[in-house]
């Protein structure tokens, strides 16, 4: 028998792969071998398996965050690449058909991501930012809530608006001039980090 925690994994591989709105429940039981009275046994109905999938995704990333900002305590900066790092590696295998697919038919997904890549920008990288100037390793002249909101704020919106950046270019290739180098013309002369080089 199928767990739960199986179901939503394998939904949110097809979900992301192929949009949401495109991958029904009927070919997820197929696929599984399962009644589709068993997904219901697990979710209200489709938009509560979209959005569920969504949260454990996030949550996922949120636990991945954490475990960067603590591991990278005394250098923000560097945390700021990691999570954009660990978070292009998640997004890479989204089509851009399942955010605007959330967006137009499953609002309570969407929200849920947007207040996420809301809140990762104006509370999470805010602070970081705000913390390294502090350090002194960000310039004391750089307006960090206009940083963030330039460069850092719903960069999935960025990555996706026409085309899929992903397939016109590399993760590292994005993420250097998404982020490295927007950061390093901000830092101070005396620092550096592996990135940076």
């Amino acid at each position: 028998m199928i767990t739960k925690s199986e179901l939503l994994q394998y939904a949110i591989t097809k979900f992301t792969k192929f949009g949401s709105k495109h991958v029904t429940l009927d070919e997820l039981s197929q696929e599984l071998g399962i009644s589709k009275k068993t997904i219901y046994s697990f979710f209200k109905n489709k938009e509560d398996l979209v959005a569920t999938s969504i949260e454990t995704l996030l949550n996922e990333y949120k636990d991945d965050i954490n475990g960067i900002i603590s591991e990278n305590e005394n250098d923000p900066i560097l945390s700021v690449i990691l999570i954009y790092e660990r978070g292009f590696e998640y997004l890479k295998y989204f089509k851009p058909s399942f955010l605007y697919g959330l967006e137009k038919y499953y609002p309570k997904a969407f929200e849920l991501f947007n207040d996420f890549a809301e809140d990762l920008a104006k509370n999470t990288i805010s602070a970081l930012l705000k913390k390294a100037q502090n350090l002194g390793t960000i310039k004391s002249d750089v307006d960090v809530d206009l940083l963030v909101k330039i460069y850092f704020f719903r960069v999935d919106n960025l990555l996706f608006k026409d085309n899929n950046l992903f397939d016109l270019y590399s993760k590292n290739t994005l993420l250097r001039h998404m982020v490295i180098y927007n950061l390093s013309g901000v830092t101070s002369s005396n620092y550096s980090n592996v990135y940076f080089e």
